[in-house]
Order: structure tokens, then C-alpha cells, then sequence
């Protein structure tokens, strides 16, 4: 083959159709893609979602599904200032933009306050730590009643009233009081050491032990056999 016949075959109309019509096929394919994919995810059309804090989730969830979206019950929290059922939190938050179909997540406010299990504390932590912990949980706690006993030393709670044990059931909205030690004792928690009382023997002979002393009879003693009879 010459030279000029093989160059002449890459110059050809032929090979050139077949490289414009592969170029043709890749560019279709990159619109199509791209159009395709918009018009499947709504490329630019979003819902701003709705402010739903404080309402009610009946009336939520109507106003969701006018815009095309769902509500969907997560979690629940207490807030006493906040009516029974009413949404306290949402995710994604107000004026997000989502596409439509979207699930909207929502937290509830509690028909009553949560009770929670009172932690180890009563005899086993000091005033500090346990305000720490019962702060923690979000319990309320009133001033403490001081007994006798270590100073700060819990040894004991009290809620509406009455005591309560460790692992007890207690309202969030229950106030607390802790029964603490003031640092003093009192006289029956004094203990005094009395040295037992060391008795020697010759002590312990008193004057009703003491033997009196007769004196010998010379005279001899005389024994009446009559009785003894015959052997």
C-alpha cells in the first residue's frame, strides 16, 4: 500500500461520519443524563417547609399534605408551659427547602411529666454531688433538711411528703428535698470506754466469808454406843 492510499483512508468521508456520529451519541448521552436526572429529583422546584412548632399534629399533618409532604412522629419531651400534644421540635426546620414527598420528623409534647427512677444516692454521695446528678435529670430541688449526722452526708429524700428509696418512680415535677447531715452528733452517738474494775483474790473474800476460829476442847469426847447393838 502507498503512502498516499493509507493517509488517504484517515482523510476519507467514511472514518469522519463514523467519529461525527460517535461525537453526536456522546453529547445526546450528557443532555439526557443531565435533563433526565432534573426532571426526575424536580431539579429546582422545592417546598419551604411550614413552621409547625405549638401546633397540633392533626392539624400538621393537613397542612403537610397540602404541600405534598409527610409527618412522621419521632420522640416525645415535656414542656408544663406547652399544651398536651402539641409539636416541639422539627426536622429539617422551618423554611428549609425539600422536594416534595419529603418526611418531615417532629417531636410531641408529653400528655403528662415523664417519672424517672431516683439514682443511687441516699447514703452513697455528698450534698454537691448529689444536687449535680438530680440537676441533671431535670429535678427541682427545694432546700435541705438538716438531721444530725456527717456534715452534707445525704441520708435521705424526701418528695411531696414522704421518703423515697433509690430506684423509686419520681415525677419530673416533683420537688426534691435532701436530708443531709449538719456536721453534729448527739449524746447517745458518744460512746465512753470504762475500764472493766480489776478484782484480786484476796478482795474478793468479803466479811461474810471470813471463818471464825474455835477453840480446842480439852475435855474428851464421849460417844454413846448403846445403840449400835450387836455385830
Amino acid at each position: 500500500m502507498k503512502t498516499k492510499d493509507f493517509f488517504g483512508k484517515f482523510l476519507g468521508p467514511y472514518l469522519w461520519g463514523n467519529l461525527l456520529a460517535m461525537a453526536l451519541v456522546v453529547v445526546a448521552l450528557c443532555f439526557g443524563v443531565k435533563y433526565g436526572l432534573e426532571a426526575y429529583t424536580h431539579h429546582g422546584q422545592g417546598v419551604d417547609v411550614p413552621n409547625l412548632i405549638r401546633m397540633r399534629v392533626s392539624d400538621a399533618r393537613v397542612l403537610l399534605m397540602e404541600k405534598g409532604l409527610e409527618l412522621v412522629v419521632t420522640d416525645s419531651g415535656y414542656n408544663k408551659r406547652l399544651p398536651a400534644g402539641c409539636i416541639l421540635m422539627q426536622t429539617p426546620g422551618a423554611g428549609t427547602q425539600v422536594k416534595s414527598g419529603r418526611v418531615i420528623y417532629v417531636s410531641i409534647n408529653a400528655l403528662s411529666s415523664p417519672s424517672f427512677p431516683l439514682p443511687d444516692l441516699i447514703d452513697n454521695s455528698s450534698y454537691r454531688e448529689a444536687e449535680a446528678k438530680l440537676n441533671a435529670l431535670g429535678f427541682k430541688l427545694l432546700p435541705p433538711k438538716r438531721i444530725l449526722g456527717e456534715r452534707d452526708w445525704v441520708y435521705g429524700i424526701i418528695s411531696r411528703g414522704r421518703q423515697v428509696a433509690t430506684g423509686d418512680m419520681v415525677s419530673i415535677e416533683a420537688p426534691l428535698t435532701l436530708i443531709i447531715g449538719n456536721g453534729q452528733y448527739g449524746d447517745d452517738d458518744d460512746v465512753e470506754e470504762v475500764e472493766p474494775d480489776m478484782v484480786y483474790p484476796e478482795e474478793q473474800m468479803g466479811a461474810e466469808d471470813d471463818f471464825e476460829e474455835v477453840p480446842e476442847s480439852k475435855e474428851p469426847v464421849k460417844i454413846d454406843d448403846s445403840g449400835l447393838g450387836d455385830f
